[in-house]
């Protein structure tokens, strides 16, 4: 399954960054919705790892930056999606869209 889901994600153009970052091709939130938009993406995924540190305070706290950086570049959340691993929250893959 872990396979499968690395498969997704890097088809999406998604790469795990490191711990309370979310990243696309590694960057923080900021420098991927900067990516993006400079890219002209109608849609973009990327990952937000929860996996280190605060779990709850520290991955709401990297979905905040995240939903923050493209929002300011004229994206919408169009889902949030959980990646649960033997019981733990590993992190979120999370898609934009602009309207």
């Amino acid at each position: 399954m872990k396979p499968f889901l690395l498969a997704i994600c890097l088809a999406a153009g998604a790469i795990a960054a490191s711990p309370a970052h979310a990243g696309l091709f590694n960057r923080s939130p900021e420098k991927s919705a900067e990516e993006a938009a400079r890219a002209n993406m109608a849609a973009v995924t990327i990952w937000v790892d929860a996996s280190w540190g605060f779990r709850h305070q520290g991955a709401a706290n990297a979905l905040s930056d995240a939903h923050q950086a493209f929002a300011t570049r004229g994206y919408k959340v169009v889902s949030v999606e959980p990646y649960i691993e033997n019981g733990d929250l590993q992190g979120f893959f999370v898609t934009y869209q602009k309207p």
